[in-house]
């Protein structure tokens, strides 16, 4: 029989340390090993190791993310790993140590109790990205630097480059869940949003180049966990962030994600480009007329520059998220070709995906010798996708176009009251229906594309069907109480802030428990929002901001009926859930 004495660590000291203390522990006796293991956690230390018990010890076990005095382990052989081996692969961790005894002379040195980044824990599981401002040669030399250094000390390594042609070798979400570290070797930024929670170590691409092996050691001893403490905190805003997320997640990377990329980019110019139009409008509605004024100067910020760049951005973001840097440049220029014919946000959204396809099929195709590859990104590329982009958007595509998004224009502006409420109610359901969802998302694309044509009314109808179901949810939670449990009651003050703010995910924690009910009741409160905010011709120059743009004075044509379509869809969604929602008391015992 064996005895082991072990110390686990994790830089946040709550999950991995105890998680990997109990693996140790539990597979080591099985084994017929006897086994002390101290957590070392942010809590403090957990049942610490006398020096008795380290005098008596056979070996040493260090499973840690972070540093650990070892000191106090002098002249005994000494097995460091990390705490996610411990648990992935706790047999081999045990089989290490005792090999780590059977070399004990080789080991029994206080050099040897050192911290487990120099002990190279094998079998470390290691993702990275290089990138630099040219992109062409440090990029990979970096990679090559950290594949072999890595390598070398039995690590597992996935590196991602990130050069002028865009990321090769992207790391999956695997990958990056399995990982033990990160190393982000870069000298222009690289989001890093995507490794929260894990291990990071950030260094120049050259400090990769010349010294790689250094670099990951360094990262071992010095990384730090990304996103800090209290990321675990739970309640209501973590519930819409996290639901926000997965539903991101699970709509993938095809063409509906490479829309919503070029609107992400696209929508703060929006928004910053409607507001300063909704203040020019506060000195009178006409007033940026008179030339040389501040409403002209507020108006040629918001109207003449901002709004001209608003199917540019979209086009090139499309482009962007399809063939990386590559589509940027025919991206852009598709979407001013598009402005310039006057196919609007039509014309973008088409000049993003053929400029994307066009870039992405051109860099994957086009080979050059070695010598040669560093005129691909800065000419050849961009010259190519141009060019054919251009060609067909001006020959093909920009006529056409601009005439269905006339004739679309036309017929919106001149909707009768019929058509009016029809189209209302299907653009307010929509908003509803999936709480940010894909549905969600074409409703308001299509209601800011229309901005670009200066038809404001199906904004106006949006942005208050969006507000409704998390204000309808908010006071239902007061008016009929006993239809919600207590968590959801406490939650109602924040649905109600997030609703007036015009994010309908407010509403996604209510629905998710109660589907059946919930949905019914959001759908039609919005739809009605919807209804008569067209109907009574109210309109919107601002894209976002929910209430709070409502205080810019002519902001919204018809301001007293818009509140009234809010207030009237609030009501109806309240009274809808206070009338298919069951007494929570009953819910349990009763069938749904």
């Amino acid at each position: 029989m064996t005895k082991i004495v072990a110390v686990t660590a994790c830089p946040t000291g709550i999950a991995h340390t105890h998680m990997a203390a109990e693996a140790l522990e539990e597979t080591a006796r099985l084994a017929g090993h006897d086994i002390r293991v101290e957590r070392q956690s942010a809590q403090g230390v957990e049942r610490a190791l006398t020096a008795d018990e380290i005098a008596a010890a056979d070996v040493v076990l260090i499973a840690a993310d972070i540093h650990v005095d070892a000191v106090r382990f002098a002249g005994k052989p000494i097995c460091a790993t990390s705490t996610s081996r411990a648990i992935r692969d706790t047999a081999g961790v045990i089989d290490a140590a005792l090999a780590a005894l059977a070399d004990a002379p080789a080991q029994q040195t206080p050099a040897a109790a050192s911290a487990p980044a120099a002990a190279a824990p094998a079998g470390l599981k290691v993702v990275a990205v290089t990138s630099c401002p040219t992109g062409i040669a440090h990029t990979f030399m970096a990679a090559d630097g950290l594949k072999k250094a890595a390598q070398a000390r039995g690590y597992e390594i996935a590196v991602e480059t990130q050069g002028s042609v865009g990321s090769q070798n992207a790391l999956t979400e695997a990958q990056i869940a399995e990982a033990d570290l990160v190393v982000i070797a870069a000298d222009t930024h690289v989001d890093d949003t995507r490794f929260r929670g894990k291990k990071v170590y950030r260094t120049s691409v050259g400090a990769a180049v010349k010294r790689a092996a250094e670099v990951l050691d360094e990262a071992l001893a010095e990384g730090e966990i990304l996103g800090g403490a209290g990321a675990g905190e739970a309640g209501y805003a973590d519930t819409v962030r996290q639901a926000k997320a997965a539903r991101k997640a699970s709509q993938g990377t095809g063409p509906y994600q490479h829309l919503l990329t070029g609107v992400s980019y696209m929508l703060p110019i929006v928004v910053a480009g409607g507001l300063l139009i909704a203040l020019s409008f506060v000195f009178g509605i006409n007033a940026f007329e008179e030339e040389g004024t501040l409403p002209a100067a507020l108006m040629s910020i918001g109207g003449g520059a901002a709004f001209q760049l608003m199917v540019p951005v979209l086009a090139g973001f499309i482009a962007y998220s399809i063939a990386d840097r590559p589509g940027l440049t025919p991206g852009l220029i598709g979407g001013m070709l598009a402005v310039n014919l006057q196919a609007g946000f039509l014309g973008g959204i088409v000049a993003g995906f053929l400029a994307g396809y066009t870039a992405r099929w051109l860099r994957d195709t086009i080979r050059l010798p070695q010598t040669l590859e560093g005129l691909k990104p800065v000419l050849i590329l961009p010259l190519l996708s141009t060019l054919i982009t251009g060609l067909v958007m001006v020959y093909v595509v920009g006529t056409p176009v601009a005439a269905i998004l006339a004739a679309m224009t036309d017929f919106l502006q001149g909707l009768g009251t019929t058509n009016a409420l029809a189209f209302g109610l299907i653009l307010g359901g929509m908003m509803a229906i999936d709480m940010g969802g894909p549905i969600n998302k074409a409703a308001y694309t299509f209601a800011v594309g229309l901005l670009t044509s200066e038809t404001y009314a199906p904004m106006a109808a949006v942005m208050a069907a969006g507000m409704t179901p998390p204000l309808g949810l908010a006071l239902a939670t007061l008016v009929a109480r006993n239809r919600f449990s207590p968590e959801e009651r406490k939650a109602g003050g924040a649905a109600a802030v997030l609703g007036l703010s015009f994010i309908t995910e407010g509403a996604i924690p209510f629905a998710a428990k109660d589907p059946t009910r919930v949905i019914p009741a959001i759908v039609v409160g919005s739809a009605i929002t919807g209804a008569l905010s067209m109907l009574l011709g109210c309109k919107l120059v601002a894209p976002h901001g929910g209430i709070f743009v409502l205080a810019i004075p002519n902001a919204v044509t018809n301001l007293v009926g818009y509140a009234v379509a809010i207030v009237v869809g609030t009501l109806v969604t309240t009274a809808l859930l206070a009338v298919l929602k069951r007494p929570v008391a009953r819910q349990a015992s009763s069938p749904a």
